[in-house]
């Protein structure tokens, strides 16, 4: 017998992912969600990191293709931009992403980055984790973020 407590938020966009909040009084304070159970998963989708460069660009990189913007939350926009045309591309939702990671050049940036990210995936709350690095792919890129979403069950 599980002593499984009911998910605190099901996605409304597929019933088998839920945030699990140990303190549910808490919710308010947190960015994140500590987990994320998924019921009977469907299919994975694992979405690659994003930065504010464009999602298609040559390799090795010209310069000229990665006009990254100053601002954190301009970078962090054009990111979560490329991962919306990849979910969208799959028929998936914000709401079907139960696992963010998020890297940053500067920890100073993390509020502002975590803004952007609320503002476009309103109350959900995937679990996440933001890692500090030295450097990202190409100059001047501040912010990527990389994805695990679940297909709804059918």
């Amino acid at each position: 017998m599980s002593d499984r407590k009911p998910a605190y938020k099901v996605s409304p966009t597929n019933s088998g992912i839920g945030e699990i909040h140990t303190e549910p009084d808490r919710v308010a304070d947190m960015p994140y969600a500590p987990a994320i159970r998924i019921e009977a998963p469907g299919d994975l989708l694992f979405i690659s990191g994003a930065t504010s460069s464009p999602l298609y660009h040559k390799h090795p990189h010209v310069p000229k293709e990665h006009d990254h913007p100053l601002d954190i939350r301009d970078q962090t926009k054009k990111a979560l931009d490329t991962i919306k045309s990849i979910l969208e591309h799959q028929g998936l939702h914000w709401t079907d992403i139960v696992k963010m990671t998020k890297y940053l050049t500067d920890m100073r940036d993390q509020d502002g980055m975590s803004a952007t990210i609320r503002e476009t995936l309103g109350d959900w709350s995937p679990a996440s984790t933001t890692i500090c690095i030295n450097q990202l792919s190409t100059p001047g890129a501040r912010v990527e973020i990389d994805c695990i979403a679940v297909f709804p069950r059918k």
